[in-house]
């Protein structure tokens, strides 16, 4: 065709030249450069940072087969190859994971790199040059002192702190280096800095303080600059009470701030301004602010342009210095809470001239802007937040304020408190607060009629990118995805959390039993890192974990603290290892995994424990908690075996492989009967939970994967476990010839089930199976049922990180393709780029197409007696047990299945 158009032989060369880049693999320059995992990042302060890329190309076999990494101070050299930092020479490597080895890095200096690489024909590619900055390199970096005002921790308005300067010469560019015990909002000349919500991110005070960078060069001008900040109490000053007895913490004080402010002038001297005495100090209109309960706005208290320049603070106090929180600060390297969505209202029900109840079309974390006109100053009016209301049409709060224990009336829950000046026009928004909420009852002191556009519903999260995506024929299905993604997102703020609404606690166990379902859909490496730092601070003197993380000290040690529920500190760094092929985190943590498990030896030497809290939340039938304790027990001491071995530690590896064997053992002569291929009763959980986490002899797994399968028949394909039994009951169906079962169970629409909390309105997942506990469980926006999240990828979709080539270098696909769907769709973006699962049923025939990513390689395991044709002879099949694995190298293909 091409030759009968004759267009030129230019649109021939390109038409070869596509065909080429098809067959033979074409790679063009890389791509998603990050440093720490993130892109370009602000205020680096370790002393060698991970550098990573991704091959961009098409067709087959796209591969590196060597790098070159060059890092300069200056952009324009590095253009020119004067890579004056960092010059590694070429590296023969297939790594896409570099961690820096260059000069000492330098304090307060921007970096320039890019990479080179080569591909498997030899040619080389370049990236476009990316930059990292580094903050505070040595704690001596840190010049001033904190400050704070002269009130004592039980004083309830937020403190105004503000600093006027002069600058005389042009400025090049400005950051700001800002840490505080409790919450902030830091203002340049009458604008806030940056769109980050609840900063610092929540860390145990008393040990670790997080410090953020942010650039305010947009924000200074030549002349006069007021440096202004407002604190909040947040998780260090916490005057609400409830039984989490964060109000009894012993690092607990008035906010405080420690700031630098570092100018760069366009003749490259430069200047820091730091808080001192010389700061000047006044009450903000917050007068009341609880990161639990909810805030309290007095607009007749606001002060007109405070945080702007010439602004008169003669009247002001000075601030005082204080004590820091702790001797370590450390650079918040990871994705900040923002505010990621605004909806507005779908329904408006004025219930009477002073109380109005607003619905928004799903349950979210986040909180509210609420704006009017023309209201009486001094009219109160009160916003209250719920998931749920009562038959009458107002709110109900009963099922999330069971843990709440008011000492008066001043302090209501899930509720903020805004009182009118009278201005034509106000606006009021919380800064150190969130709810988890649908529906918000607004009441007032006297009549006023609010209208739709009086109220917008402000979501928030920690703003992780979104790497996954699930698409099927079942509608039901889909909505099941989409709120498990949201109950993840409404439960991530800094550190992964149960819920948003009654407690914001980091428990331990929802987390690690979610770990997977984070990690298939969205980039959440850096929440992790940071929150098994916080593991670390947490960890007892003899190796105990707290089953809250962080610890308000006065609760989280008494119960829950055994292996089923702080397995997080071996779980989340071994599947981090997995998702991102990166090492860093499992290599810290190591001793603190080793010192957990060695807690464990010495308490229950015969390695059976039942220290733990067992199979939470059952739906009818209680499972055995010494079985489910001491699995958890043997998967932490396998993962700590492992990690000896990839740490090159063959004493360690020796130590816990052998202890490994000594509990499979025990536990198996505890809890097997071998006659009846039965664990224990029989319970979905206490057959599932063996065969996920590896603890059924290979002679007996299909006789107990059988045994698994007859139990689900008993309940019509429907759950009856806790949130242990949830991890493991779809995987052990899925990976043991029953996927059809486990698709039955997951899709199943009436009690108990997900699809049952959908067909009844959900928008995200509950925290127990009915719909209607009274007092106690009844949150609706929890994240501890969410392993299905994850199971879409693995026990439908068949993507499978191999621990033995990690970070999806090398992709494992076992996909079902089960009888009650028509489609499946899946998708990953791995450290190597997108990997794509999807199937559709045709006539007689399954069409299955994958894409492999460049640099990468996958092995897709299709059953002996299914034949099929595939759209590339750049395959290679071995015959392996009951599977046919086609190997695949990177590219897209496309198969052609028969389903007799």
């Amino acid at each position: 065709m091409i030759i009968q158009h004759k267009k030129n032989s230019k649109t021939i060369c390109l038409f070869f030249l596509f065909l080429l880049m098809n067959v033979a693999g074409y790679c063009q320059a890389p791509v998603n450069l990050k440093c720490e995992h993130l892109v370009d990042p602000l205020g680096i302060d370790v002393p060698e940072p991970r550098l990573s890329w991704q091959l961009n190309g098409s067709g087959h076999n796209v591969a590196q087969t060597a790098y070159q990494i060059e890092i300069a101070t200056d952009a324009n050299a590095l253009t020119q190859g004067k890579a004056t930092v960092w010059n590694t020479g070429k590296v023969l490597s297939d790594a896409i994971l570099v961690s820096y080895k260059g000069m000492t890095l330098q304090s307060f200096t921007t970096y320039f790199w890019r990479v080179k690489v080569w591909d498997e024909n030899g040619k080389m590619r370049i990236s476009k040059i990316q930059r990292f900055e580094t903050a505070m390199m040595q704690s001596s970096d840190w010049k001033g002192s904190w400050i704070s005002d002269s009130h004592d921790k039980n004083y309830k308005p937020a403190p105004y702190f503000r600093k006027e300067i002069t600058t005389t010469k042009m400025i090049k560019e400005a950051r700001v280096y800002v840490t505080a015990g409790g919450l902030y909002e830091f203002y340049v000349n009458g604008k806030k800095a940056g769109n980050r919500m609840l900063d610092p991110m929540f860390t145990k005070y008393d040990s670790r303080n997080l410090y953020a960078t942010l650039d305010i060069t947009a924000d200074l001008q030549k002349g006069k600059n007021a440096f202004c900040i407002l604190l909040g109490n947040g998780w260090y000053n916490h005057q609400s009470t409830a039984v989490w007895h964060f109000d009894k913490t012993i690092w607990r004080n008035r906010p405080r701030c420690l700031v630098n402010i570092r100018i760069t002038y366009a003749d490259n001297s430069t200047e820091t301004i730091v808080t001192d005495e010389s700061w000047k100090t006044a009450d903000s209109p917050v007068i009341f602010n609880s990161i639990y309960t909810g805030e309290h706005y007095d607009a007749r208290k606001e002060i007109a342009n405070w945080n702007k320049p010439d602004f008169n603070d003669s009247n002001w106090n000075k601030a005082i210095v204080v004590k820091a929180p702790s001797s370590k600060l450390v650079s918040q390297q990871l994705h900040p809470i923002k505010v990621v969505a605004e909806l507005k209202p779908t329904k408006i029900n004025r219930v009477n001239d002073t109380l109005t109840v607003f619905s928004f079309p799903r349950n979210i974390a986040g909180t509210v802007r609420f704006s009017i006109k023309n209201a009486v100053a001094g009219t109160v009016f009160r916003i209250k937040h719920a998931e749920r209301l009562y038959k009458n049409g107002i709110v109900d709060l009963s099922n999330i304020d069971l843990h709440y224990r008011p000492t008066d009336n001043s302090d209501p829950f899930q509720t903020d408190i805004f009182i009118v000046k009278g201005n034509d026009k106000e606006s009021f928004s919380p800064k150190f607060n969130y709810k988890g909420f649908q529906f918000v009852e607004v009441t007032s002191s006297r009549p006023f009629k609010l209208k739709y556009d009086c109220i917008l519903a402000l979501e928030m999260h920690s703003d992780v990118p979104a790497i996954g995506k699930i698409k099927t024929s079942n509608s039901v299905f889909n909505k099941i995805w989409e709120a498990t993604n949201s109950s993840y997102l409404a439960n991530l703020f800094g550190y992964p959390t149960d819920c948003p609404q009654r407690e914001k606690n980091g428990w331990t166990g929802d987390a690690h039993t979610n770990i997977e379902t984070g990690l298939y859909n969205f980039d959440g490496i850096t929440i992790y890192e940071k929150w098994l730092a916080d593991h670390q601070d947490e960890q007892q003197p003899d190796g105990g974990i707290s089953n809250i993380v962080p610890n308000p000290g006065a609760f989280g040690y008494e119960f829950a603290t055994g292996p089923d529920w702080t397995s997080s500190i071996a779980i989340i760094p071994r599947k981090i290892y997995e998702f991102y092929g990166d090492a860093s985190l499992l290599t810290k943590i190591y001793p603190n995994i080793k010192k957990y498990v060695d807690l464990i030896d010495k308490k229950y030497p015969g390695g059976i424990t039942d220290w733990g809290l067992g199979d939470w939340v059952p739906v009818k039938t209680v499972s055995s908690k010494p079985l489910t304790s001491t699995m958890y027990y043997y998967t932490d001491v396998m993962i700590l075996a492992k990690t000896a071995k990839l740490l090159g530690n063959t004493s360690d590896a020796e130590h816990y492989f052998k202890l490994g064997e000594k509990i499979k053992t025990a536990f198996n002569k505890e809890f097997f009967n071998s006659t009846t291929s039965l664990y224990c009763s029989g319970t979905q959980t206490e057959l599932s939970g063996p065969l996920y986490w590896g603890l059924v002899p290979d002679e007996f797994k299909q006789k107990v994967a059988d045994n698994l399968y007859k139990k689900v028949q008993e309940t019509n394909f429907h759950l009856d476990v806790g949130l242990l039994g949830t991890k493991s009951l779809l995987n052990a169906l899925s990976e043991n010839g029953y996927a059809d079962a486990a698709y039955k169970i997951a899709s199943q629409e009436d009690f108990p089930s997900w699809g049952y909390w959908i067909k009844n309105g959900a928008t995200t997942l509950f925290e127990n199976w009915p719909l209607n506990v009274e007092k106690n469980d009844a949150s609706m926006n929890h994240i501890m049922f969410g392993e299905i999240g994850a199971w879409m990828y693995k026990g439908l979709g068949g993507i499978f990180p191999d621990e033995n080539q990690p970070g999806f270098k090398h992709i494992i696909l076992k996909p079902n393709f089960v009888k009650d769907l028509t489609y499946f769709e899946s998708e990953h973006s791995s450290p190597y780029g997108k990997i794509v699962s999807n199937w559709k049923k045709e006539n007689k025939e399954i069409l299955y197409n994958v894409v492999v990513p460049p640099n990468s390689s996958a092995s897709f395991y299709l059953e002996k007696d299914k034949t099929f044709s595939c759209n590339s002879k750049d395959i290679n099949i071995i015959n392996e047990g009951l599977y046919k694995v086609i190997h695949l190298k990177s590219g897209s293909y496309s198969f052609k299945i028969n389903q007799e």
